[in-house]
């Protein structure tokens, strides 16, 4: 219930991301709690929560990653777990946001998966959700629920703000990234470009048409919620490239790189992909070229304020910018005061 005092918080991890979590209870100064989530010989998933969370405020860390839907069962069931082992309040923590592109229905009898999934959440017993970036904002309406949505952007400007890059310009991956990007290129006090492109088919592929904006002799940020299989984005830099663009840097919230992605982000003219922690990057898809920022101390600056009820808009000052800064390939918070 809101405005209700809670015993301490706790946070705990399916198998979706453990290493942030950890990150999280380290910037918190805390301990991951003890949680058996695993899996039967039928693919059944079994949870058993291993500490005391009567009447503690429960924080559950699951990003939607491969296996995607074995993720999502693994939170719902732990949800259910903490309620049934009547933890006082449980949230949600979910850095990326699976299905958010099945936001609407855009096709003749399609779901709105996204809703779905949300109604699932709610119906397992979550009183709230924290989530990072996500691909549409009308996600948020989908609950019924309080939900936080925290955006790793102005983080990303920090970054390449240190860079001090000449004649740069940002450019929308598409129409509906525009915002994002207008958001990054106020930040680095830049241009906006946008790429006007089609998409051709359900599996991710899309055709660029045209690149509205100056972005000859200039270096070019390329801003997106999260990249998959790289193809479009790749599409994207040569057609810049071809309309005389010097470097071409790209950066996205949720780095997914399923299949080949990274071999073909690595060949491309891409000088620097920026992503986030919010999904894993596991030794096999690291490469030079990427660069990976702590999400970290963003959600647990903003899980500290769920628990002690203090504001969470507050995390950005007036002009959107986080108390937040980047050092290299990490985030260090900066100190503020409570007010």
């Amino acid at each position: 219930m809101e405005g209700a005092v809670y015993q301490e918080l706790r946070i705990f991890s399916g198998n979706g991301h453990p290493a942030l979590a950890k990150s999280i209870c380290s910037y918190l100064g805390t301990s991951l709690g003890a949680c058996n989530v695993s899996e039967f010989s039928n693919e059944n998933v079994f949870v058993q929560v291993e500490d005391n969370v009567r009447q503690r405020d429960v924080f559950i860390v699951q990003p939607m990653v491969s296996p995607v839907n074995t993720r999502i069962m693994e939170l719902l069931i732990m949800i259910d777990a903490m309620k049934r082992a009547s933890a006082g309040r449980v949230t949600a923590v979910v850095p990326y946001y699976a299905y958010g592109r099945s936001d609407k229905k855009d096709q003749p009898r399609v779901p709105i998966t996204a809703r779905l999934l949300a109604n699932m959440i709610e119906t397992a017993g979550a009183d709230r959700v924290l989530t990072v970036d996500l691909h549409a904002g009308q996600i948020q309406g989908f609950f019924n629920i309080p939900l936080d949505e925290l955006t790793a952007l102005f983080m990303i400007s920090r970054y390449f703000l240190q860079k001090d890059l000449d004649d740069l310009v940002v450019v929308a991956s598409d129409v509906g990234a525009s915002k994002r990007a207008r958001n990054v290129a106020q930040s680095l006090d830049a241009p906006l470009a946008i790429i006007e492109k089609r998409r051709t088919a359900n599996d991710g592929q899309s055709q660029v048409l045209n690149v509205i904006g100056e972005v000859e002799g200039k270096r070019a940020l390329i801003v997106d919620d999260e990249i998959d299989t790289g193809t479009t984005i790749i599409n994207s830099a040569e057609a810049l490239m071809e309309r005389g663009v010097i470097d071409v840097y790209v950066a996205c919230t949720h780095g997914l790189l399923t299949g080949p992605a990274v071999d073909r982000l690595a060949a491309s003219n891409i000088t620097e992909l920026v992503v986030t922690d919010t999904v894993p990057m596991p030794l096999e898809k690291q490469r030079p070229m990427i660069t990976e920022l702590s999400i970290a101390p963003l959600l647990g600056e903003a899980i500290s304020r769920i628990h002690s009820g203090r504001s969470v808009g507050e995390l950005f000052d007036i002009n959107g910018t986080p108390d937040f800064e980047v050092a290299g390939a990490g985030v260090v918070a900066a100190e503020r005061s409570a007010g």
